[in-house]
């Protein structure tokens, strides 16, 4: 009867809950609540452990459960009898395969960006005015799929094309477990569809080009006076006369690599050099854990969310109201749904197909 947990696992677990009692006991000492930096670290700590440690008493209780039934199983007088506990006991080494399977998810490293805002970049390539039209597209289906999970998303930056579309969109994305999801959307979005302007009918290809970068702390990404170039301007774009006429748009330019943000969204000159720095201190950590991921986890490019941008990740076939993932080989026939925001389960079945990797990664190492 599989009524036990793999030793290894169960070892680990009960560490973690010596480790979730200590920090307990931690909280609630005087000389810790008095230090608050000290404070917030040990209960960000204790949160984590937290599900750790409730579904390891849940497993220890269906073990208990199981114990009991097989008990019975063996010692049972008549039939049926023995046909209930048999049925208890197949019933709760279900529950228990599960409870394990679910542990050794909570177990995985967990990405230490997932709990960050993103920079949420979006440019049209090749394709011309329909790959403007579909970016615009796209910015409407995050914002969509952003407003059901109440997070808040601000256009930073935005160039908008002649036939209603856009060149490039900057936004901030912030909330709960931003990064977590919009993550798998770094690649080359390619859209297949007749345009309106296509006499003859016949299906054109556009592409889009979308970035997710994890928001950076200022401790992470340390930004020298020295290394800037601050240039300032009249914005180009929407916001009344004081936005257009006012030295309020912000451009600064990292001198020792080259990159270039702008900022036009607020009124406020102050508010615009804010939020450039936001995204610029973004792009810098995204460029140094690009070149980390580059040096040491060279086997990691084939997984789902390696971050190499140059690949086409999905395509959009209107026709026939198909949505590809190239990396995980799924196809859904609901675009349109998909494209007003719900495109929750094809983030659900990327986020089941890293953690499979990852796991199978476990069991080898």
């Amino acid at each position: 009867m599989a009524g036990t947990l793999d030793p290894k696992l169960d070892s680990k677990l009960q560490s973690l809950v010596q480790r979730s009692e200590e920090l307990s006991a931690n909280l609630a000492d005087p000389e810790v609540t008095s230090d608050m930096d000290r404070y917030r670290r040990l209960t960000r700590s204790y949160a984590d452990l937290e599900p750790i440690v409730g579904k390891y008493r849940e497993c220890r209780q269906v073990q208990s459960d199981l114990e009991g039934a097989g008990e019975l199983l063996e010692t049972a007088g008549d039939a049926e009898m023995r046909a209930m506990a048999a049925d208890e006991v197949k019933t709760l080494e279900s529950q228990l395969k599960s409870i394990e399977h679910e542990i050794r998810l909570l177990l995985l490293p967990k990405d230490p960006n997932d709990d960050k805002n993103v920079v949420l970049e979006i440019r049209a390539g090749a394709g011309g005015d329909e790959a403007s039209l579909f970016a615009a597209e796209l910015f409407r289906m995050y914002t969509r799929y952003a407003e059901g999970r109440n997070w808040k998303v601000r256009t930073t930056d935005i160039s908008a094309s002649s036939v209603g579309g856009v060149k490039e969109v900057i936004a901030m994305v912030e909330g709960t477990g931003v990064y977590s999801q919009l993550k798998y959307e770094s690649g080359v979005h390619r859209v297949q569809r007749v345009p309106e302007t296509e006499a003859q009918g016949r299906i054109h290809t556009s592409a889009v080009t979308v970035a997710v970068l994890p928001e950076a702390e200022d401790v992470e990404v340390d930004l020298a006076e020295k290394e800037l170039r601050i240039d300032t301007f009249c914005s180009s774009g929407p916001g009344g006369q004081s936005v257009n006429t006012t030295q309020s748009a912000v451009r600064i330019t990292h001198l020792p690599t080259g990159l270039v943000v702008q900022c036009q969204d607020e009124k406020s000159w102050h508010k615009n050099k804010a939020s450039a720095l936001k995204v610029l201190r973004s792009r810098l950590y995204d460029k140094m854990q690009q070149e980390q991921h580059d040096a040491i986890a060279e086997e990691r490019r084939g997984m789902v969310g390696g971050g190499d941008r140059s690949e086409k990740i999905r395509t959009y076939n209107f026709p026939q109201s198909r949505i590809t993932d190239h990396r995980i080989s799924l196809t859904v026939h609901n675009l349109p749904a998909v494209m007003d925001g719900e495109i929750g389960p094809i983030f659900e079945a990327l986020v089941a197909h890293d953690q499979a990797e990852l796991l199978r990664q476990e069991v080898q190492s």
